[in-house]
């Protein structure tokens, strides 16, 4: 069990729409030259550290704010609105502490660590999951990477792809089988492997070269001979059929940072083809663009897909805050709904304004491939609409 001593110098959020505008403003001067050399977003970060919005879903118990999801997606819309990239690390960090706000499961001491870096700076977590041979693991399967016991404690051995966050990873939470003796090999204990990303065997392998979210370093790990303690081992229970089914196969309330950040990107793409229509004057037309009627139902086009994302985002997590529990089985269709109406949006701008929405001076390119990357979250919209579907049809 983690200690409930709470860490008092962790930075406050001001999570009021100026504040959290102004952060958006800030990190988004960085967001094209990361986008450029896909490094590290060092300063987004920190920027995002500094506005307390790396830790605001600490628990009360550890001396954090315990923001739920309806306050976690206004702060990943702000971060995804001023760059996607650092939103995406944001969000993974956010729920690995909401989880442990939920459940407490972190080895005391790692858990007292990870607040310890990011009371000083940004300390990104990270669940790292997907293989190179299995893919999603939302899709079904088990790891190939094990947890092997020892007389002190594990070893971690495994190859993972899609590691968003890269050396800049504070811990990383890695999906594992343990092996280890008296247990069943037919049917192992699954769970996740607390690990510090400074221990000895862990070695990167830059692999991400990205249409979208380019600055995420969502780059291949492998763990090799990786020591840990006893307690580094988190089980994810099986059902009470003794299958195992991977948590982020259907959505839940916690599920919706993701999406949240791709309607910040939406809404960043609205203010892009606003700027650009109100500067743009042909010599032929003699005023803006932004006069024309044309120009006034793409806008309106563009702001009714936001209103949609918007609503149904907060309205889903109003929902559920109020214990509505009906709309559970639809969760995984609302992000999917989500998802199009964030990417409709984007697509919108940049089919209006043609060759210029599609030049890499235009932050609207941007824009449109990071966007685009909504898609790849899971459940993905093919298996989330064939669930639907079976619910529909009781089969």
């Amino acid at each position: 069990m983690t200690s409930t001593a709470p860490v008092s110098r962790l930075p406050v959020p001001d999570l009021t729409d100026e504040a959290l505008a102004t952060v958006a403003a800030e990190i988004a001067e960085t967001a094209p030259e990361y986008d450029r050399t896909g490094d590290v977003p060092v300063r987004g970060l920190a920027i995002a550290h500094r506005a307390g919005l790396l830790t605001a879903t600490v628990g009360r118990q550890y001396g954090g704010r315990g923001s739920g999801p309806g306050e976690t997606a206004r702060i990943l819309t702000a971060l995804g609105e001023g760059d996607p990239s650092v939103a995406l690390i944001a969000a993974n960090t956010l729920a690995a502490h909401s989880a442990q706000a939920a459940n407490g499961h972190w080895p005391a001491k790692f858990y007292h660590d990870v607040l310890r870096r990011s009371a000083e700076g940004p300390a990104p977590v990270n669940a790292i999951r997907a293989e190179p041979e299995l893919g999603a693991p939302a899709r079904g399967g088990l790891p190939k990477t094990r947890l092997r016991r020892t007389r002190s404690g594990w070893l971690l051995d495994g190859h993972k792809s899609y590691a968003t966050g890269g050396t800049a990873l504070a811990y990383h939470s890695v999906w594992v089988v343990a092996d280890e003796p008296g247990g069943d090999p037919a049917a192992p204990r699954v769970g996740h492997a607390i690990v510090p990303g400074d221990l000895p065997g862990i070695t990167w392998v830059d692999t991400w070269d990205h249409l979208g979210l380019r600055a995420s370093n969502t780059h291949d790990v492998v763990y090799e001979g990786v020591e840990l303690p006893e307690d580094a081992f988190v089980e994810i229970p099986r059902g009470t059929d003794g299958v195992y089914r991977d948590p982020a196969a259907m959505a839940g309330p916690g599920s919706f940072g993701h999406p949240a950040l791709y309607v910040g990107v939406a809404r960043a793409a609205r203010r892009a083809f606003a700027e650009f229509a109100r500067a743009r004057v042909p010599a032929a037309l003699g005023k803006p663009i932004a006069a024309t009627e044309r120009i006034q139902s793409v806008a309106g086009e563009i702001d009714l897909q936001i209103a949609q994302a918007e609503t149904l985002l907060h309205g889903v997590l109003l929902r559920i805050e109020a214990g509505d529990t009906a709309v559970l089985p639809q969760l995984s269709v609302i992000k999917v709904a989500i998802a199009r109406a964030a990417v409709a949006a984007v697509q919108t701008a940049v089919a209006a304004l043609g060759n210029p929405g599609l030049s890499r001076r235009n932050s609207l390119e941007r824009h449109l491939r990071d966007v685009l990357c909504v898609r790849v979250h899971p459940p993905q919209e093919d298996a989330a609409l064939a669930a639907a579907g079976r619910r529909v049809l009781e089969v």
